[in-house]
């Protein structure tokens, strides 16, 4: 076994030379790269997309600090389930059961009933995930952002326009050299979007494809069959890959988010696109707190297990929302790779857990 280990890692090594040394990129399957990440992340490419991440966190962080957003850091050990999910990495914490956060959901929220007015985080998320798909990991790091709201939701959408167009611009002024690095191992055209974002409601989405003759359920979620469907028309009429999808039906959406005032079957929420793919998911919140436990049962989740978040309700809270995307696949869809195992330095999926 060591000495098939040493063939391979012998094998690795030149061929990441002769890439250096200007000749045939190395065609080696992405298990034994991963099985030899170290070798592997020497390539420019990869050079590439790591800096590329890192110019995105640095932005994100620029932007909504320049916003008056304060920067938060919120517990990842929870009692319970973080979210009321079945999808959680459970353990024992001192005799008692916890589990991993699937996102810093609830505690940005009990920061905005803490008066800070706008917060973010970038922090690590944990899903114990069993999709082996392209897009899934179980453990990425999230961007999430929270704010109170003045009149209407739409102000959600505004943030996540000026802050990811500022964060595309940035990539494509001040990345150029690492761009060029990754489209030179991995072919991928520009992303095309527009100064400002496109704003599709649910409802239009569904009847463009529809239109196209694909049948989808108007008050169920888009799979993602239908969600590239969806990209590749909008791409043919707006000429654009980046887009928001907002008015999703309720029923497909969490517990904590508002229903719309005009027709409750509908929600304050939207997703937003790249390239066919979702990358963002916000709403506004639940801010009432008999609503918020009404929604809670009828989500069928036991209030106990959340009975801290539900009681800083009780204590007054403005209108407020937030949304968040996940670093890796913001950066994979950007640049085209394909597969969210290429923008993780060392990814962690249902069948990975070293290197």
């Amino acid at each position: 076994m060591a000495s098939m280990e040493l063939t391979q890692v012998g094998s690795l090594t030149k061929e990441l030379k002769d890439k250096e040394a200007g000749q045939q990129f190395p065609r080696v399957n992405q298990d034994t790269r991963l099985d030899f990440r170290v070798l592997d992340l020497r390539t420019p490419a990869n050079h590439g997309i790591f800096r590329i991440q890192s110019q995105v966190g640095i932005t994100f962080r620029q932007f909504l600090v320049s916003e008056d957003f304060v920067e938060i850091h919120t517990p990842k050990l929870l009692a319970g389930a973080s979210e009321g999910g079945s999808a959680v990495f459970k353990l024992d914490y001192k005799g008692q059961p916890a589990c991993l956060a699937q996102s810093p959901q609830l505690h940005k929220q009990m920061a905005i009933c803490g008066d800070f007015k706008r917060v973010f985080e970038v922090g690590p998320v944990f899903r114990a995930e069993d999709s082996y798909t392209h897009r899934h990991l179980c453990e990425f790091t999230g961007l999430d952002v929270e704010m109170e709201i003045k009149k209407h939701y739409s102000e959600l959408m505004d943030m996540v326009d000026r802050l990811f167009v500022t964060i595309f611009d940035s990539l494509n002024e001040r990345c150029k050299k690492e761009l060029e690095a990754v489209g030179k191992q991995y072919l991928f055209e520009p992303l095309k979007y527009k100064p400002n974002t496109l704003r599709l409601t649910f409802e239009e989405g569904v009847q463009m494809l529809k239109d196209a003759g694909m049948e989808v359920d108007p008050l169920g979620d888009l799979n993602t069959e239908a969600e590239r469907k969806l990209g590749q028309l909008v791409l043919e009429k707006y000429d654009t890959e980046f887009y928001i999808l907002h008015r999703y039906p309720l029923a497909v959406r969490p517990f904590y988010t508002m229903p719309c005032y005009d027709n409750p079957l509908y929600s304050n929420s939207f997703d937003v696109f790249i390239r066919g793919e979702e990358i963002i998911s916000g709403a506004q919140r639940v801010h009432e707190p008999e609503l918020l436990a009404e929604r809670s049962k009828a989500c069928g989740i036991d209030l106990k297990t959340i009975s801290s978040y539900l009681d800083s309700f009780r204590y007054g809270v403005p209108l407020h929302g937030g949304f968040g995307a996940g670093l890796e696949r913001v950066v994979m869809l950007f640049c085209g790779l394909g597969n969210i195992r290429k923008t993780s330095v060392f990814p962690r999926d249902p069948r990975r857990i070293v290197p």
